[in-house]
């Protein structure tokens, strides 16, 4: 059975989440990854492998755009506003996510007292 993409399906992964997140504002590469380890608390680290798999795919589905290209060593993204409309909705399906859950463990703890 063939894998889908999840940002294929309109869908981000947690650590595509954060890069688009982090591009809100034009960043190059390493100052994503510490602005995700900033965001989270350390809680969450991407690497350079994942991270620029994760570029490539966001950039492929427009999601971010490269900017300036003063310093070749330091490519700079940025969201763009397909990207921006993304993550307004998928921050609007986590929260959905979120109170499902809520709601299922409210009933649950209900049960037990």
């Amino acid at each position: 059975m063939p894998r889908n993409d999840s940002i294929e399906m309109g869908e981000l992964t947690d650590s595509a989440y954060y890069i688009l997140l982090s591009l809100v504002d034009a960043k190059h590469g390493y100052v994503v990854m510490q602005t995700i380890e900033e965001m989270t608390d350390n809680r969450l680290s991407i690497g350079p492998a994942s991270m620029y798999t994760i570029i490539k795919k966001l950039l492929a589905a427009d999601l971010i755009k490269q900017v300036g290209d003063k310093d070749k060593k330091r490519k700079t993204y940025v969201a763009t506003e397909k990207g921006l409309e993304l993550l307004k909705k998928e921050v609007e399906r986590r929260r959905e996510m979120v109170r499902h859950a809520e709601k299922i463990l409210h009933q649950k703890e209900r049960e037990i007292n």
